[in-house]
């Protein structure tokens, strides 16, 4: 099984190739800074099933929360900075190679990319928050995949 630097390559390569076919099929217009955004969580989402255990993607994954949560802090998005740090704390509940393990946690974790934004009455913002939501669930795919849940 990979380590976190053959997770963060099998992220960064389905985000890569996601982001070619949506620009190709004509979804997406390329945007440098939105690809940056979207390969950003696509290679979050290839970590967070394994970061219910004390390792190195572990560490790098709550270093970008931290910085993230605290860019919220500091904007006065506290609302949003009390979400992000609730569901960052979710893999923490379980053992290692339990439900951050399953095809289910892969559709799931990510929702609130885009619930939270529905419930605080901000759906116009749905809508711009979908393909982060995609971009997680694809990176998470690609850890599923080489961690060999889908024989």
């Amino acid at each position: 099984m990979p380590d976190y630097r053959g997770h963060l390559a099998g992220g960064l390569f389905f985000g890569v190739m996601g982001l070619v076919g949506v620009v190709l099929l004509g979804w997406m217009v390329f945007d440098p800074i939105r690809a940056g955004g979207l390969l950003g969580f696509c290679l979050l989402g290839a970590l967070f099933p394994d970061v219910d255990t004390n390792s190195k993607g572990q560490n790098l994954y709550y270093a970008v929360f931290v910085l993230v949560d605290l860019g919220l802090i500091i904007k006065g998005l506290y609302v949003w900075a009390a979400w992000f740090g609730l569901f960052s704390m979710l893999p923490a509940v379980g053992s290692h190679r339990g439900w951050t393990h399953t095809w289910w946690a892969m559709i799931l974790v990510p929702l609130p990319i885009v619930i939270i934004p529905f419930v605080m009455q901000a759906q116009e913002l749905v809508q711009h928050f979908a393909p982060f939501y995609a971009a997680f669930v694809l990176g998470y795919f690609s850890h599923l995949i080489l961690d060999g849940k889908f024989k």
